[in-house]
């Protein structure tokens, strides 16, 4: 089943601008941060979103990409490769012979194994959030959304101590299940 972000993605096959421009604002600005702290400028970063994106609409209409875990998740792991193979032929093309440091060189197959692998491990990770009660479903989706724990507790009509107390509990329930999990051992091994 396609996970709920699908939407950025027919958003991006039918050229809908309202969900494109909030890829923009939503997502971007982690992009721009990670490039620019990276050996990147700001026109580089953007110049590589738009590389992205058109590499995941060319996914989407050639391989009918289903998305099973969250888009910024996907669209930030595409774009830090991306990243790191343009670094890695700048810096091959260099005079000097210094070391490039900082980043990993990774073959397009050990790419798209990563992804893979991470797409797996999304999808445990809903199958056991499944599992919880909707009390500790509803305060975690909050607390992925919101960043101020203040906020969230405001928004459930609970104290913060209460809020931080029960998204420890239902964090510590969620590792637990993961871990007894048959496909956690799998991915562990992976």
């Amino acid at each position: 089943m396609a996970h709920a972000d699908q939407k950025y993605i027919e958003a991006l096959l039918h050229n809908n601008h309202l969900l494109i421009n909030e890829i923009y604002s939503r997502f971007a600005p982690k992009v721009v941060s990670f490039v620019c702290k990276n050996n990147g400028s700001e026109p580089e970063a953007r110049d590589l979103i738009q590389e992205v994106l058109l590499i995941i609409y060319d996914q989407a209409k050639t391989k009918n990409l289903q998305l099973t875990c969250p888009f910024d998740a996907y669209f930030f792991l595409i774009c830090k490769r991306k990243w790191y193979s343009i670094l890695q032929k700048k810096y091959r093309n260099r005079v000097t012979e210094e070391p490039v440091t900082g980043f990993i060189a990774e073959s397009v197959e050990e790419q798209v194994e990563e992804t893979a692998l991470f797409e797996e491990k999304n999808k445990l990770f809903e199958t056991v959030f499944e599992k919880l009660g909707n009390a500790c479903k509803e305060l975690l989706k909050l607390t992925f959304s919101i960043s101020s724990m203040e906020e969230v507790a405001k928004k459930l009509g609970v104290s913060y101590g209460y809020a931080r107390k029960k998204k420890s509990l239902c964090i510590a329930q969620l590792t637990k299940w993961v871990r007894e999990s048959s496909a956690y051992n799998q991915l562990k091994n992976y």
